[in-house]
């Protein structure tokens, strides 16, 4: 930063970012709120402080509004960390720093407004237009419902997400969608979220009932999608939306995999079978531990890609990014299910026990590894068709 026209001060980054330093503290306060927070179908409320403590909030905010303006690997870093002790909260710190990143691309007195109280503010984010958005003077006014809104009873700030009538057309031809920041007070929340995993979350539905947003609180997507911030040069602004696809989501299924091959591999430690002889002595058993690890080493180094071309720290050609970010992320978490299968079936009677970690892993990995975005046939066929020079072909996100 210049001070003047003849002095410069040089910031640099600590070693360690706030967040990943935070993040094992979390992790533990998750783990032995687990079962408090499957109960109630969300995070609990020291779960929640845990979370906001750790600097999930700022990681992404402006440096003018006291953020870290952070890196995508740091983040990366993070939210495995806190996915071994819990995916819930892995998902919910995950998406509430990301959502924050929309923030950025508000105009300054939208900023100013959401980060009046300082950079720790949680966000949530709707991920699929909803509702209804009708122009009024000085604004807009939303009305409806959005679902599986992950972390909307603990946020302060939720950007739904709503097409737009006589809004712009994006060269796909799809008609814009545009972001509104509505604080807590305007929403109300249906309870709607009863699931078989990942039940933490609390991605409830969320009810807009005739609400103001002025102007200076709203974005549009396309500028997301862009990387087009009004007032950040930083990396994690203006980077475009196709070199992270994936990430937020896919992440919090690494860490709890992690968590699934801890744990399964202790219990294995103090397995045996019908005579009384150690499971572990057993090759087929070490093997498929081996194997299992194995899955979960490779979709933690495609992962680890996607995160360091997000932050340009390696290099991608015109359109790769595009393609081979949902390939490889889809594909990590297929690799994810393939190993926590693994793990659960070798768990035996034990692991069908709502009691048992691993089965708590088994269901959030594959109810998380439902979402739409994970679709290896769409990623895959957008980057065959990249690949082989197919004009006009659909991108996987």
């Amino acid at each position: 930063m210049l001070s003047d026209s003849t002095t410069t001060i040089v910031t640099e980054r600590p070693l360690v970012a706030d967040v990943v330093a935070g993040a094992p503290r979390v992790a533990e306060i998750a783990a032995r709120c687990a079962a408090e927070t499957e109960a109630a179908r969300r995070l609990a409320p020291e779960v929640v402080e845990a979370v906001r403590e750790a600097g999930f909030g700022r990681h992404f905010v402006p440096a003018a509004f006291g953020g870290a303006e952070g890196r995508f690997t740091d983040m990366t870093a993070a939210v495995t960390l806190v996915g071994q002790g819990c995916a819930s909260a892995a998902w919910a710190a995950s998406l509430s720093a990301y959502a924050a990143r929309y923030g950025a691309f508000l105009p300054l007195e939208g900023q100013a407004e959401i980060w009046a109280d300082g950079p720790d503010a949680l966000m949530a984010g709707a991920l699929m237009p909803a509702g209804k958005a009708e122009p009024a003077s000085g604004g807009w006014r939303l009305s409806g419902e959005w679902k599986y809104i992950s972390g909307v009873r603990f946020a302060d700030w939720v950007f739904a997400c709503s097409a737009v009538p006589d809004g712009q057309v994006g060269p796909d031809g799809r008609p814009e969608v545009r972001f509104f920041a509505v604080p807590r007070a305007d929403i109300a929340v249906k309870d709607t979220w009863f699931t078989m995993g990942m039940r933490g979350t609390g991605s409830d539905t969320m009810v807009l009932d005739d609400v103001f947003v002025p102007g200076h609180r709203t974005l549009s997507r396309f500028d997301i999608n862009a990387g087009r911030a009004p007032a950040s040069e930083a990396r994690c602004h203006t980077v475009p939306v196709d070199a992270l696809n994936a990430l937020p989501l896919a992440v919090p299924l690494l860490g709890a995999a992690r968590g699934a091959l801890r744990v399964g591999a202790e219990q294995t430690m103090r397995r045996v079978d019908r005579r009384g002889a150690p499971a572990r002595e057993k090759p087929p058993v070490q093997i498929e531990l081996a194997r299992a690890a194995g899955e979960v080493d490779a979709a933690e180094l495609l992962m680890q890609r996607a995160a360091r071309v997000a932050d340009g720290d390696e290099p991608a050609r015109e359109g790769e990014a595009a393609v081979r970010g949902p390939r490889d992320l889809a594909l990590a978490v297929e690799l994810l299910v393939s190993a926590v299968d693994r793990i659960f079936k070798s768990g035996g009677t034990t692991a069908h026990f709502e009691s048992d970690p691993v089965q708590r892993y088994w269901r959030d990995i594959n109810t998380a590894a439902s979402h739409v975005i994970f679709d290896f046939e769409t990623a895959g066929a957008a980057f065959g068709a990249w690949v082989l020079g197919v004009e006009g072909a659909e991108r996987g996100h």
